[in-house]
């Protein structure tokens, strides 16, 4: 490697570890304890291979809680592995929990139970399935195996859980504190990928012990392992996945589960590492996975590894070039070349990913962006629709991690998407985000209403119940059609008031001569 990497000292957190056979209920009492899914249960034996590190907080004091593959008397190949990789942590755990059935002891319990005898004074003897009051009499039968430490509890159900607890701080020697203390900022790196592309041997080599089984058998790591390391000053929580296979190849449901825990750890990780065969090349399901992270915002940089296996000249540099080629939507995505196996390039590969989680973290300041905005729309103006040219106004980031650009304009619909590109682009290449996904949420400005648009009218009281009473009049009428007044016309009232004064002045004059006319006849 080109850096040496230092262990976490893990010496001051003590380590409690769950022991047992296959199917006894350990990854449910580790789930109970943590209070969250983190392994995966299933009424098949044997689904637990790797040893599974979560940290616990046990009355407020941290905790290393590991859950173990079940430890078979007739072993196969991965079964002798899953055996001595759960043996392995009795030397290293501060306290075990030695998980047996409350229905009877098993061969595989005996052997189990006579390999402890020399950690009896770390060990608590649990016994589980004690499901109800019914069962409470059968732990006092597990009394006469010689431990002092007997707890009946039921790890599907609860109970006897806080009894467990109790026990656990007398071993550790710890009391309960009121607050508990603030965990060290970690960078969480979660390797992806298909089965069989060396997740599991990067893991390996950064933490620097066995975490993770490897075998050439595909499916090998079913849980997401956790362990944690330093580099160069920076503590890293690294993940090692399953391998994720297409849905139409998903065999069982225990494949189903590991397959969606490991997606679900796209959301628990600040980078993502997929790793790509560099053998094979790059497929559609590495596309898939590529697709996955970038939806959700997350920095991604692409490993090509097993390069210790090319043998012809220039070989990696077509693989690269391939890479890209199929991979147009990642071109800003890094891509490092690296040999899990031999350690080579786990430094720069290392130096790649905090580089990609500090751009993550970068914010631009809201002046700074909008003076780019003008220089971009100077350089390229946004074409002309159906409704006139598009315009950008002015933007501003709105998240980092994921690195969200928030643009008004002055229409969103049908805005061209060419144009959203060049706007990424020139964030890339402008601002410093070379190596992230940018995305862009567009939104209309809001106009200031214009003096010259027409106020809404206001409707008075008596307007509105002249209006109701005319409807009710309607409703009454049971909708028969009335014939309309005739209206009168102004000139018609005109003539007819003319034609009274003229009749009124022809029978004032017609009087005004036959007094004329009787005076002149003397009568």
């Amino acid at each position: 490697m080109d850096e040496i990497m230092e262990m976490e000292d893990t010496k001051t957190i003590p380590t409690v570890a769950i022991i047992g056979r296959p199917n006894v209920g350990k990854s449910t009492l580790f789930n109970r304890l943590l209070g969250k899914r983190r392994a995966i249960t299933s009424p098949v034996a044997g689904v637990t291979r790797d040893t599974i590190s979560e940290r616990w907080l046990l009355g407020n004091h941290p905790v290393t809680l590991v859950d173990s593959g079940g430890v078979k008397v007739d072993q196969e190949e991965m079964d002798s592995l899953v055996a001595k990789r759960s043996l392995g942590l009795l030397d290293k755990a501060d306290a075990i929990l030695f998980m047996v059935d409350c229905t009877g002891m098993t061969a595989e319990d005996d052997e189990l139970m006579q390999t402890l005898r020399p950690y009896t004074d770390k060990v608590v003897l649990v016994v589980n399935k004690v499901d109800d009051e019914k069962r409470n009499d059968l732990v006092w039968d597990f009394y006469g195996y010689g431990y002092q430490r007997v707890v009946g509890i039921s790890s599907a159900h609860g109970r006897g859980i806080e009894d467990l607890e109790d026990t656990l701080m007398g071993i550790l020697n710890l009391t309960t504190v009121e607050n508990a203390p603030e965990s060290a900022p970690q960078l969480r790196l979660a390797i992806l990928g298909k089965p069989n592309t060396g997740k599991s041997t990067l893991t390996n080599l950064l933490v620097g012990s066995d975490l993770s089984l490897v075998s050439d058998i595909a499916g090998t790591t079913r849980d997401v392992v956790r362990g944690t390391f330093t580099y160069k000053g920076t503590e890293f929580s690294v993940m090692d996945t399953a391998g994720i296979r297409r849905k139409g190849k998903v065999e069982d449901d225990v494949e189903y589960y590991s397959v969606n825990r490991a997606i679900k750890s796209i959301d628990e990780a600040d980078v993502v590492v997929l790793m790509i065969d560099s053998l094979e090349g790059v497929t559609d399901q590495d596309k898939k996975i590529a697709g996955l992270v970038t939806r959700r915002g997350v920095g991604i940089v692409l490993v090509l590894n097993k390069i210790d296996l090319l043998t012809v000249k220039n070989q990696l540099q077509a693989i690269e070039d391939r890479t890209r080629f199929l991979f147009p939507v990642l071109g800003f995505a890094p891509l490092v070349a690296i040999s899990a196996k031999n350690g080579e390039n786990i430094g720069k590969l290392l130096d790649t990913v905090w580089e990609v989680h500090c751009e993550m973290q970068k914010r631009v300041d809201t002046s700074v962006l909008n003076a780019a905005v003008a220089r971009w729309g100077e350089r390229y103006q946004p074409p002309r629709g159906e409704l006139g040219h598009y315009k950008v106004y002015y933007g501003t980031q709105i998240s980092a991690a994921p690195v969200k650009f928030l643009f008004f304009v002055n229409h969103t619909k049908d805005f061209p998407p060419a144009y959203l590109q060049y706007l990424k682009n020139c964030i890339r290449k402008d601002l410093g985000f070379t190596m992230v996904p940018v995305e862009i949420d567009l939104r209309e400005r809001r106009r200031n209403p214009s003096l010259h648009d027409k106020p809404k009218q206001v409707v008075s009281l008596t307007a509105i119940k002249k209006h109701a009473a005319e409807k009710a009049v309607k409703a009454r009428s049971g909708g028969r059609a009335k014939a309309k007044a005739r209206p009168v016309k102004p000139g018609n009232k005109a003539s007819y008031g003319k034609a009274l004064k003229r009749q009124s002045k022809i029978q004032k004059n017609a009087g005004q001569m036959q007094q004329h006319l009787q005076k002149k006849h003397g009568r």
